[in-house]
């Protein structure tokens, strides 16, 4: 089933999986489309009492301390992302013959007529960035759009609050959709969208590195203008081959070198475009300077140049004025704890990216640099490190590692790097990251850059990694009160 009206809800006995952020949207949106629903969580704690009684006096049935049992005359499961496929409630709804959907997969389905045009944004990393630099863009060209996904206000509401209010309905969302959130929106048919990089994560929850890359190709899927893909990234290439599209539909890439015809690219320092243009054998369209990415944040890295390339690839296959692209591109402001300068002190600088929670993410930030102190670990997530230490090491003034799976860190550093100092630090408290500064801070020489970038998750020590942002830009600011 692709589409399905708001009123085909009603009536319908639906369980939602999770009494999150999104789980809560659902099961408030589709009861007010008169659902009968229930929601289901395996937690028991304040948290979730709380949020229970909220929707309990909404008459939506909430079951809390048994996630895996499937209510009686259930129609629909609506779950929520971090839920893996294996769950027992799951394997109870396909014995049932009862089909799990996603919030994501429910919202396509309740889009109106006339309704925006969703324009997709996954991979392993970047996608936050760039959707927001997407959107930066599409307000540039004077189109009502959003921020929306895996990001910001819950899809569900996007799309029930359409034209409500007397607000204007909007022309085109920025989307940004996780591994998980594709795994379960089998019907989303995006008019173009990008797969920005493919490296092992979450394969945990996917069971395979095949498995993760499948559900990340989904967003291909149905594309009718463009499939947009790394041309430094082959995986992603490959996953536009496999999608089934609807004809016309063009392979664009990007490169941070010199684009070839129907790609996206770098030449002089400016972004150009030779895939939409007249004649793009021949042709290219300077659409902005590589300095107009997020001004006055210092020299993007190459990612984040990367990101803006792809943003701009899915907001000219949109029709946006290459004006458009430079303008919203210089109105862009990155988010807090993504390559953020905290400080600069004695000569060193001090970066915050916090948000590289996995090995392809820290690759990427600690190219950026060329003399490094990194700060590092945290809980692994089953990855590995050796190939990120290799392709580092030479960048590495010194490293200091933290959190749990620490040791993972510290092993690779002795094989591929064995002459770096290392200060592991056996603590997984929150207290650990002043004295994680105060040791880069003793390693560092003027020149250097002191870089947060932990290559894991952050749980082990934080409630995320906004916390552990925060706390790195505190320690710093601790050392520059000690100077005064």
């Amino acid at each position: 089933m692709t589409t399905q009206g708001p009123a085909d809800f009603a009536g319908q006995h639906l369980t939602v999986a999770g009494l999150g952020v999104s789980g809560i949207s659902a099961a408030r949106a589709l009861a007010g489309l008169g659902a009968h629903v229930t929601v289901v969580d395996g937690g028991d704690g304040d948290k979730q009492r709380a949020a229970a009684r909220e929707l309990t006096a909404e008459g939506i049935t909430v079951r809390l301390g048994d996630g895996d049992t499937l209510p009686e005359g259930t129609d629909l499961v609506v779950t929520s992302p971090g839920w893996k496929p294996d769950s027992p409630l799951f394997a109870a709804a396909a014995a049932a013959g009862v089909d799990v959907v996603g919030d994501v997969e429910i919202a396509w389905r309740l889009r109106g007529p006339g309704a925006a045009a969703w324009l997709g944004v996954t991979g392993t990393n970047g996608k936050t960035t760039t959707v927001r630099m997407l959107a930066s863009i599409l307000a540039a060209e004077g189109l009502r759009t959003l921020a929306v996904g895996n990001i910001g206000t819950p899809i569900i509401d996007v799309v029930l609050g359409q034209g409500k209010d007397g607000e204007p309905p909007y022309d085109v969302l920025a989307v940004e959709l996780s591994s998980y959130q594709l795994h379960w929106a089998p019907s989303v048919r995006a008019h173009s969208a990008a797969v920005l990089n493919l490296a092992p994560d979450h394969l945990d929850w996917h069971g395979s590195m095949e498995a993760y890359a499948a559900d990340k190709g989904r967003i291909y899927e149905g594309n009718t203008v463009a499939c947009v893909y790394n041309a430094a990234d082959k995986a992603t290439e490959d996953l536009v081959c496999e999608a089934d599209v609807e004809e016309g539909c063009r392979a664009i890439g990007f490169t941070l070198g010199t684009p070839g015809p129907s790609q996206l690219g770098v030449v002089d320092g400016i972004l150009v475009d030779r895939a939409f243009v007249e004649n793009r054998q021949k042709q290219a369209q300077e659409l902005a300077e590589v300095s107009d990415i997020a001004p006055g944040s210092g020299t993007p890295a190459p990612h984040n140049i990367a990101n803006a390339l792809a943003a701009a690839a899915l907001a000219r296959a949109f029709g946006v004025r290459p004006a458009a692209v430079r303008d919203g591109l210089r109105a862009f402001h990155p988010d807090a704890h993504r390559i953020q300068i905290v400080a600069e002190r004695d000569g060193v600088t001090y970066i915050d990216d916090s948000k590289a929670t996995n090995t392809h993410a820290a690759e990427a930030s600690l190219a950026a640099y060329e003399h490094i102190v990194w700060i590092a670990g945290g809980l692994a997530k089953g990855a590995t490190f050796d190939e990120l230490v290799q392709k580092s090491a030479a960048r590495l003034r010194g490293a200091v590692l933290i959190g749990a799976d620490r040791a993972l860190i510290r092993e690779a550093l002795a094989r591929h790097a064995p002459d770096v100092p290392v200060v592991d630090l056996d603590r997984t408290d929150t207290g650990a990251m002043s004295e994680a500064v105060r040791e880069a801070a003793r390693l560092a020489e003027s020149g250097d850059t002191v870089l947060l970038a932990p290559a894991c998750a952050s749980m082990d020590m934080f409630v995320n990694y906004n916390k552990r942002g925060e706390a790195f830009a505190e320690a710093v600011g601790e050392l520059t009160a000690r100077d005064h």
